[in-house]
């Protein structure tokens, strides 16, 4: 999340991914204001104009919000209010808006004050060690984007090698170069790349890159032996990942769901799975960490969870979400769509 802040009371915000969205569904509360750009129908008062066809416009709004809420999941982020101020004329003050948050749209959020958790939410984003994977084979390349628990792919790039028995002017250079191009349009500058895979193209590929004008911080990993997006997720559930990766959100949060799993086999009442349980240990105050799926909002009801995610965190809880992009969000969402370790057992 890329964020500004312009006094004690307004932070400029801008979202770069689904975990952000969620995390502002956290933050925006009823009785805030935002300011966005966004779009509203104008009914047309010309002569010979339907009268019931409006012109879709541009404006910029107050809004004093009154609801929110995550719409299709994940993927957009709804604020709905009044409109207090607006940079056209022809919308009045008072009336109602709707304003639809996507991924790389800004918005400013004003409050009469900030709570820690609040707080903590709107930085915890910038704080994130990002990464960008590489499973490389002499036939084809995975890459993906990681940033907290979030795997987001970009096609398979193909070499066009035929293979051994096949006699080709194959030259695996204009390969690595295809590669690079696709790196430099996604990579930033705090990313770091891994690259691993089969047999010894890694290596070359990683001296490829070095002799780059561009300046890329690289590790090689070994013990991965797939290439493309199936090397990826092989890797992303490897502990080769949570050795190398240890200070990741990822690579945490997998270590929470192993310990979880330990727990379980030993019939210890350290931990707890689904939303009942959880909140139950919470509100003894015997929740360590939690881990969340973003499925547990179609199960349960939203205002309900964002209330009991916020309240955990306020009591020191460390939180985790995670989505269905990764084998762990999955797994999460198969126990129940929220697990925890507990700092002492709790009677049922």
């Amino acid at each position: 999340m890329i964020t500004k802040i312009i006094d004690e009371n307004s932070t400029s915000v801008i979202p770069e991914d689904s975990d952000d969205l969620f995390n502002l569904r956290r933050i925006i509360k009823e009785g805030d204001t935002v300011v966005s750009d966004t779009t509203r129908v104008i009914k047309q008062e010309k002569d010979f104009s339907r009268p019931d066809k409006g012109e879709r416009i541009k404006i910029r709004v107050l809004l004093m919000v009154e609801k929110i809420s995550l719409d299709e999941v994940l993927d957009r982020l709804r604020v709905s209010g009044t409109i207090l101020e607006s940079n056209n004329e022809l919308i009045p003050n008072g009336s109602h808006h709707s304003i639809i948050l996507k991924i790389n749209d800004s918005i400013v959020i004003r409050k009469k004050t900030w709570s820690p958790v609040e707080k903590n939410l709107i930085n915890s984003t910038n704080q994130q060690t990002r990464f960008l994977l590489i499973a490389i084979d002499t036939g084809d390349c995975g890459i993906a984007k990681l940033n907290g628990t979030h795997l987001e792919f970009i096609p398979n790039i193909y070499s066009g090698s035929g293979g051994k028995r096949y006699k080709t002017n194959f030259k695996i250079e204009k390969f690595f170069e295809q590669i690079q191009q696709a790196i430099s349009s996604i990579i930033i500058e705090v990313d770091s790349i891994i690259i691993f895979g089969p047999g010894e193209t890694k290596k070359r590929f990683a001296n490829f890159l070095q002799k780059s004008k561009e300046k890329f911080k690289i590790k090689i990993v070994e013990g991965i032996d797939s290439g493309g997006e199936d090397g990826i997720y092989i890797f992303t559930k490897s502990q080769i990942m949570k050795e190398i990766m240890s200070d990741s959100k990822l690579a945490k949060v997998s270590s929470i769901i192993d310990e979880i799993m330990i727990l379980a086999q030993k019939k210890s009442r350290k931990f707890t799975m689904g939303y009942e349980e959880t909140f139950q240990a919470n509100e003894f105050g015997a929740v360590d960490s939690l881990i969340f799926s973003d499925k547990i909002i179609q199960t349960q009801d939203e205002s309900k969870i964002i209330k009991f995610l916020n309240d955990a965190e306020s009591k020191g809880v460390k939180t985790y979400g995670v989505d269905s992009t990764t084998d762990i969000g999955l797994r999460v969402t198969g126990l129940g769509g929220i697990v925890s370790i507990l700092r002492f057992p709790v009677e049922n």
